[in-house]
């Protein structure tokens, strides 16, 4: 069973819909990415190259914004987006104020 779902035709992220171990490869837009690091189920894999500022699209509609360069089969979270709708809070940001 494929690890990586699309859930939307129009989302821009794929879901893990089993755990991912590092040196785990799947199959993403005909290129074979291998991950390195270990991922849980539910987290967002990005399906395409997305450059700073490109829209997060998942269940078709944005959630958020890349907030740098983001590549085909990486992981997509608070370290590399930001919501685009409400205050984006990391546990670095609340220990540091």
């Amino acid at each position: 069973m494929k690890k990586l779902i699309q859930i939307h035709p129009l989302d821009n992220v794929l879901i893990s819909r089993n755990s991912i171990e590092v040196g785990d490869s799947e199959l993403i837009n005909g290129e074979r990415i291998s991950f390195s690091i270990s991922l849980s189920i539910g987290q967002k894999i990005a399906l395409k190259n997305l450059v700073k500022g490109d829209l997060i699209i998942k269940y078709g509609v944005p959630i958020g914004s890349a907030v740098e360069a983001i590549k085909i089969g990486e992981h997509i979270h608070l370290h590399n987006m930001k919501s685009d709708y409400i205050p984006t809070y990391t546990l670095d940001n609340e220990f540091t104020k």
